[in-house]
């Protein structure tokens, strides 16, 4: 019993970790029509230098998996911003005091704020029609983020969010 108790409390802490992902597209585009992309002429992400590094390699892999290849003359630029914000934690532990007697009781009660303030990282990748100079599809991924991460947890939360992204293109009827 301790066991199933100790995996339920290991796969809670660990779906809290994962990304979430919000897809939105233009439904008169043939998705089948791009096969190569590039990164926005002006691509700015707002992360630092090497993690910006990291996520590029990530969405080159990504891409590459879905049969995508870079190109001097693209179908598609792929833009990438992000944004960094404070999840405002509203849980709280509740302390009552109470008694009572025979004909009546008096209660008081109040909350205690549990202060755990967590740093999510939004990416809002945005896929751009070259031709039509028209935005066709982005998705955008929440994530917790630890600002103090080593190296190989950045590149592997990239790696995440780029599959947590993608797996919403092309997108399905």
């Amino acid at each position: 019993m301790k066991l199933i108790k100790l995996l339920l409390i290991c796969a809670l802490i660990s779906s809290c970790n994962t990304p979430k992902a919000v897809y939105d597209y233009d439904d008169t585009v043939s998705f089948n029509n791009y096969k190569t992309y590039q990164l926005f002429p002006d691509f700015q992400s707002g992360l630092s230098q090497l993690d910006e590094t990291r996520l590029i390699t990530s969405l080159k892999n990504g891409m590459e998996e879905k049969g995508f290849s870079t190109s001097e003359e693209p179908g598609l630029y792929v833009n990438i911003y992000s944004r960094e914000f404070k999840d405002q934690n509203r849980s709280s532990i509740g302390v009552g005091i109470g008694g009572g007697g025979r004909s009546g009781g008096v209660g008081v009660s109040g909350g205690i704020p549990i202060e755990n303030n967590s740093v999510i990282l939004e990416l809002t990748i945005d896929f751009i029609d070259v031709a039509e100079d028209s935005l066709i599809w982005q998705a955008v991924v929440e994530t917790k983020f630890n600002p103090n991460a080593s190296p190989e947890q950045r590149r592997a939360m990239f790696d995440k969010i780029v599959e947590k992204a993608l797996e919403g293109y092309p997108p399905k009827d």
